[in-house]
């Protein structure tokens, strides 16, 4: 069941998602400040990718100084808008009973931008 979610998913907007992650994490890695953002948001496209089988998973650092300081300036440079969209988007998709798995799946994301560094994704 997660390989068809999956494929309707990437159908109806899953691979756009992915693309601008990745165009915006191979933006942010320009600069050498810029790549730990850069890899976040290719983490991000990752799960946008293929969302249904994918776990977030703290690593073992996740509360490192390092980890909070990056996600203190992920937040108020662009997770908390990321954020936002996949909530309002998981919020319009789980007005039906159809969308409540794909609503799920924006809910995850949403998650996930707000505080990227300190995870991985696992499947």
């Amino acid at each position: 069941m997660n390989i068809l979610g999956n494929i309707i998913w990437l159908i109806f907007g899953g691979l756009i998602i992915a693309i601008q992650y990745f165009v915006g994490g191979l933006l942010m890695m320009i600069t050498i400040v810029g790549i730990p953002f850069g890899l976040q948001a290719f983490k991000l496209g990752i799960l946008a990718l293929w969302p249904f089988s994918s776990k977030v998973t703290p690593t073992s650092r996740q509360g490192g100084c390092l980890n909070t300081l990056f996600n203190i300036i992920w937040l108020f440079l662009a997770g908390f808008w990321i954020a936002l969209d996949h909530l309002f988007w998981g919020i319009i998709l789980s007005i039906t009973i159809i969308g409540i798995p794909f609503g799920r799946q924006h809910f995850k994301m949403a998650g996930l931008a707000l505080t990227p560094f300190g995870y991985t994704i696992t499947n």
